[in-house]
Order: structure tokens, then sequence, then C-alpha cells
């Protein structure tokens, strides 16, 4: 089985580390992986702001980047949602719009691929503690996605995994939105963060870049123990070495829960 990475631009520019996570667990299971070159944004922050066209010519020149892909696996959800429900609608042309059809079928987002392309669900974790999960929003309501990320959390070997009070609710980010309102867009994401300082969890998981900007900023701002990580960062195949590796989370996940935890 073949699988393209689409690395989107934050993951390219502030976690690198996910998209190498990613390429190393896919290649123990037996995925061979490649990277089309030329990759830029997916044009999901013009589509955003209202600037179609621009997105689509976007759109357009990332198509032929994927066009001879079996699968293409997408480090965050927010991007996948782009490319499966947005990518068609913004081709006009009918050859076009068949193209971007055939790619939104064969895109997922990497817990989905995991589980729904794969049928894994049993993994060993990367560090050990108890974990928490944030529903991205796209993730969640674009791609109607909540049930592979805890497939794989509650199973995952070396982990305790709680389920986050307000988990479905937005962290703030909201893309341009957390710039254009940042007053409201704090607001939310206090609420947000003291949701998951209660559930006395080390690390919370998140599958977006995005979310994952948003609320380790603001975990680091009120000097938390509590650690943001990429379901990518805590997977171990089984059968993979449990020593840490250069792209290990410099960290675990026992926060608060270590001193409670048998």
């Amino acid at each position: 089985m073949r699988a393209s990475l689409m690395i989107t631009c934050l993951g390219d520019m502030f976690y690198p580390e996910v998209g190498v996570r990613i390429v190393r667990l896919l290649r123990r299971l037996g995925i061979d992986v490649d990277f089309p070159r030329g990759q830029t944004c997916c044009g999901l922050p013009l589509f955003n702001s209202g600037y179609h066209a621009e997105a689509a010519k976007v759109a357009r020149r990332t198509l032929p980047l994927f066009r001879d892909s079996q699968h293409v696996v997408v480090p965050s959800g927010s991007c996948a949602w782009m490319v499966k429900h947005e990518y068609p609608g913004l081709m006009r042309e009918p050859g076009l719009r068949a193209e971007a059809e055939r790619q939104a079928h064969r895109t997922f987002e990497l817990s989905q691929f995991l589980v729904s392309v794969l049928g894994r669900t049993e993994f060993r974790s990367a560090v050990p503690g108890r974990v928490t999960y944030h529903d991205s929003c796209h993730l969640l309501r674009g791609l109607g996605e909540a049930g592979s990320p805890r497939a794989i959390l509650k199973r995952l070997a070396g982990a305790e995994f709680v389920e986050l009070p307000g988990g479905d609710e937005c962290c703030g980010f909201g893309g341009s939105f957390s710039v254009r309102l940042p007053e409201v867009s704090t607001a939310i994401l206090d609420k947000k963060l003291a949701n998951i300082e209660a559930t006395g969890a080390g690390c919370v998981v998140a599958c977006d870049a995005g979310c994952l900007m948003q609320m380790s900023g603001g975990l680091r701002r009120r000097g938390s123990k509590v650690r943001a990580l990429h379901l990518a960062e805590l997977l171990q195949s089984e059968g993979a070495s449990t020593a840490p590796s250069e792209t290990s989370p410099k960290t675990d996940c026992a926060g608060e829960a270590g001193a409670r935890t048998p």
C-alpha cells in the first residue's frame, strides 16, 4: 500500500517533527510513504477569508502534486476538510472537478487513515501518563470524525485516557479569527485550558496544528505543566523501540496525574 504525506503549511513551518513521526510510523506499519515536492498551503486561510478565487488557484496547483497517490494522509483535520469538502466545489471545469473528487475520496486525516483504512487501533504510547483529547472543529464538525482518535487513545498502551469536559468546544483559534478577535479568542481558550487542567492530564492531544499552536501558547503563558501534543507524537507501532529518538517529545504526560496513578 502507498500513501503520500500532505504536510500542510503549519506542519511544515511549526511541527516538522510531526511529519517525521508520521512517515516513520507508517513505514513501520508496512506503508510505502512518499512526500510530493512543491507542496504549499492547501488554500484554507484564503477560503475562510472569502478569497475563493485565490483558493481555487491554490487547489489547481495542489491537485497535480498528488495525482498519482494511492492515499493522501494529512496531519491536520482542517486541511483534510479543505481538500475533501471544498476542492471539488472550487473547480468549475468538469475535468478538474472530477480530479478533485477523486483526490477527496482518497484523502484522510491521520487517525482516519490508521483506523478506517489500515484497521489499526492498538499502539504503544511514546510518552507515559494521563492524556486527554481536544476535538478540532474541522475534524469533528467538518469531517464528522470523533471516533477514530478516541479508538486509538482508549487502547493506547502505557497511557491513561480521560475525556475532556467540553472537548467538542472550540479552542478559540479559528485561523484568522484569533487575529481579528483576539479578546474573544482568548476568552474561549481560557475556558478550554481550565478544563484541560481539571482532568489532571499531563498532555492534551489534538489532530490539528492550529489547535496545537493555540493551546500550546496558552499553556506556556499560564505556566502550566500540561503539554499539547499531536496524536502522531504519542504513537509507536508494536515492536518499536521504546527508547526516545531524536523526534520523541521532550516530555511525558504524567502531569498532576503522575502522583495519583498507581
